[in-house]
């Protein structure tokens, strides 16, 4: 898969989430005021703060596409992190706004009769929010893409939000007003799960951690399996955005012409890109094999 065509896929992802957000702000607002139900009323406000978060993020992903220049000789992939820290930030505002608010609610003992249509706007919600989530997650773990696997959570935690406030509105609608904000209450834990979960992930990658073991082993197992490749010395990986870094250093005979050496390196790169479309750049150290040298680090 091309540069350009893995960042139009997650932004044509994100575009969709961005307008189905819309339609079901504009719809739990209206419901929420109209069917006299604050809780759906302030699940249109959450959807609101969601608009920001997506609206982040497609900022990102814009950034991210940009090749590489002399600022930036690693590209602008880690602007999707830096977008899914952002997100994880929304995330833990939104829960901590619900939790608040429903406090004050069961202490104040504010508890409101709603109308049906408030109940719809939940179901709908809940569907459609699952809907997005299952699609975003899908894409953003084929692309690997930080930035769309928050909004894909941030859908998750829209669709659990929306079942607290399914079961609160049901219960107030029927007689038990307090089963609205303690469903809300409790939603706000799972909220602030997934808020870490993002932030997590996302501060992992702007520290450089190492992608998977298996990843690790699956390219050293290609590297050596190369003819004149004696030994993978060392294998380091990194995440930017979409894509991962990646730093060989490999073995090789010390009797070798630096052109054979070379395009031994060549070939080893070629294969790595060939098996993974999301390898942006690999470097490669040529150490001598069965001799004695020093690898000069300050790390």
């Amino acid at each position: 898969m091309q540069r350009n065509e893995r960042f139009d896929k997650a932004e044509r992802v994100m575009q969709v989430g961005f307008w189905v957000n819309a339609g079901l702000m504009a719809m739990k607002l209206f419901a929420g005021y109209y069917g006299r139900s604050e809780a759906v009323f302030a699940d249109g406000v959450e959807s609101a703060c969601d608009f920001i978060a997506i609206l982040a993020t497609l900022i990102a992903l814009r950034i991210g596409r940009q090749p590489f220049d002399s600022k930036h000789p690693y590209g602008h992939g880690k602007a999707e992190s830096i977008a899914a820290i952002f997100v994880s930030l929304v995330i833990f505002v939104t829960g901590a706004g619900i939790l608040v608010k429903s406090v004050h609610t069961v202490l104040d003992r504010t508890y409101q009769s709603p109308e049906v249509i408030a109940v719809i706007a939940a179901v709908i919600t809940i569907g459609v929010k699952e809907w997005l989530f299952r699609f975003s997650s899908t894409t953003g773990r084929r692309l690997e893409s930080p930035a769309l696997l928050a909004v894909a959570k941030d859908h998750r935690k829209d669709a659990v939000t929306s079942v607290a406030t399914l079961i609160g509105v049901c219960g107030a609608y029927l007689g038990v007003g307090i089963m609205d904000p303690l469903a809300a209450g409790l939603t706000a834990f799972f909220i602030f799960h997934i808020g870490f979960e993002t932030f997590k992930n996302a501060a992992h990658d702007l520290m450089d951690g190492s992608p998977s073991e298996d990843l690790i082993a699956a390219v050293t197992e290609i590297a050596e399996a190369v003819e004149g490749v004696e030994h993978v010395h060392e294998i380091r990986a990194r995440r930017s955005g979409q894509y991962i870094i990646i730093d060989l250093k490999l073995e090789m005979d010390p009797q070798m012409t630096v052109k054979h050496s070379h395009d031994i390196a060549t070939r080893v790169k070629q294969l790595i890109f060939e098996r993974y479309a999301n390898v942006g750049d690999v470097m490669i150290h040529i150490n001598p094999h069965d001799e004695e040298h020093q690898d000069l680090i300050r790390l």
